[in-house]
């Protein structure tokens, strides 16, 4: 049995769950969000436990198990604590500015960038002196937060050689040397 399907999901105070059909739904403080499932899977949900539970062994049964536990477990911490995304942008120039949903970057092209966030994100931007400016993005959502991430770090990624671009924060780049430090 799959050790990520066969886990329980404990629902925290505040969070009410509604399965309806092959459709769950998930109401919390920070939001709510709905998903549905393979219509093989019977998800129950007993004294603040939720469980998975699939029809049989087959592979297709197994991969679906797991993918969905997660998922779910996902919406429940989403709607419950939210999810927190900090980008840093290192680059000389290279700055960010958020107005209502929509986010400003100058990113060391000849125009700057605005991208609409969907309603459901949070956007913050913080620029200290001496500092690389920061974009925050909160969401109860954390494929979506994920999605709009990835979209954002696509406008500039890091590159290897000064290690400019858009990066997470805490993520570590790979850096190459350049063309001077090779053999003669």
């Amino acid at each position: 049995m799959s050790r990520i399907g066969k886990a329980p999901i404990e629902i925290p105070a505040g969070v009410t769950v509604k399965v309806e059909g092959n459709t769950i739904t998930v109401k919390g403080p920070k939001g709510e969000l709905s998903q549905t499932f393979h219509p093989d899977l019977t998800i129950s949900v007993e004294d603040n436990h939720l469980t998975v539970t699939r029809p049989s062994d087959d592979r297709e049964h197994r991969a679906q198990h797991g993918l969905y536990r997660a998922l779910i477990h996902n919406m429940v911490v989403g709607v419950s604590t939210g999810y927190r995304k900090e980008m840093e942008l290192v680059g000389v120039g290279y700055r960010a500015n958020a107005t209502g949903q929509v986010l400003e970057l100058s990113l060391g092209f000849s125009h700057a960038i605005y991208i609409k966030l969907p309603p459901e994100i949070k956007v913050e931007t913080k620029s200290e002196r001496n500092k690389n400016p920061l974009i925050i993005l909160e969401s109860d959502d954390k494929q979506l937060l994920g999605q709009v991430c990835a979209k954002i770090r696509s406008l500039r990624k890091p590159e290897p050689y000064k290690g400019k671009g858009i990066k997470f924060v805490g993520e570590i780049i790979r850096r190459k040397s350049g063309k001077s430090a090779s053999a003669k």
